[in-house]
């Protein structure tokens, strides 16, 4: 159950990320605004199913150091969209992010498919 919160919160604030982008794009404040704020709460409930997640991996499995690492990328993650999200806003360059943005979501989803226990490989 809490997978697929997870997967479900991470797409839906993509989701959001790209419509905030792309208001602030667009000239329209006060909608990003809002958007930007409901994005701020599905981020909480990342953190929660994240943390979640996170503590099944406490009882001593063989995968904890890269359960924390994957965290630790997916709060990158988060970091880096918010910050994209705030600069686009007031038109301050967004390059560096973006770089972080897509380094951060790689190695969180290939840790998470790819190699800890639940993942779709």
């Amino acid at each position: 159950m809490n997978t697929h919160l997870h997967v479900t919160a991470w797409a839906l604030a993509f989701i959001l990320f790209i419509i905030v982008v792309i208001l602030h794009k667009t000239g329209k404040a006060k909608g990003a605004k809002i958007v930007q704020m409901i994005l701020r709460l599905d981020y909480l409930l990342i953190l929660y199913s994240g943390g979640s997640l996170l503590a099944n991996y406490f009882g001593g499995s063989s995968m904890m150091g890269e359960a924390i690492f994957k965290g630790l990328a997916g709060i990158w993650a988060i970091f880096a969209m918010e910050m994209i999200s705030l600069k686009s806003g007031r038109e301050e360059p967004t390059k560096s992010w973006w770089i972080q943005l897509v380094i951060a979501v790689l190695l969180t989803m290939i840790l998470g498919f790819g190699r800890l226990p639940g993942g779709f490989a």
